[in-house]
């Protein structure tokens, strides 16, 4: 007999979306700071990948990027605070998918954190969320709120027939 665990990627069912107000082609709400929150905000982006037509390995991608960004902003930048909310806009332009991920923490300076490909950081644990972002997107921006950091994470979409 078989025993093994299945892995499932976060979906949205139609009634259940997180999205309120959406405007040509641009998704926008706000979510407590908990790991339920990232968890919507992974699947929202996932909608958003498979609508614009992006293969498997594309919406995987994506998916990983919003999901580090989520929970950077709820754990890193929120604290879990409950009286703190994260506030996400997802938009297809037809050129690109622009998710923005913003929290209402103290903020950080994005080149202030540690290298995890330095020897001393290789066998830390945690440190390498920004580090896989940055490699999965086609281009990232970090923007000081006061209080609060936007993380704004871009992925272009190839001309018809080609991939990105």
């Amino acid at each position: 007999m078989k025993c093994g665990v299945a892995l499932a990627r976060p979906t949205l069912e139609a009634n259940d979306s997180p999205v309120t107000g959406p405007t040509r082609e641009r998704r926008s709400f706000r979510l407590n700071s908990s790991m339920e929150s990232v968890n919507e905000v992974e699947a929202a982006a996932d909608k958003l990948a498979i609508d614009a037509g992006l293969d498997e390995d594309q919406r995987f991608h994506i998916g990983m990027a919003v999901r580090e960004a989520a929970i950077n902003a709820v754990l890193h930048g929120n604290q879990y605070d409950p009286a703190r909310q994260i506030a996400v806009s997802m938009e297809n332009t037809g050129k690109d998918l622009v998710i923005v991920i913003a929290d209402e923490g103290q903020g950080f300076h994005p080149d202030k954190v540690p290298n995890p490909l330095a020897e001393e950081n290789l066998l830390r644990g945690t440190g390498r969320g920004i580090f896989l972002i940055r490699s999965l997107m086609d281009e990232v921006h970090f923007r000081q709120l006061h209080p609060g950091t936007e993380l704004t994470l871009i992925k272009h979409l190839a001309p018809t027939g080609g991939k990105t």
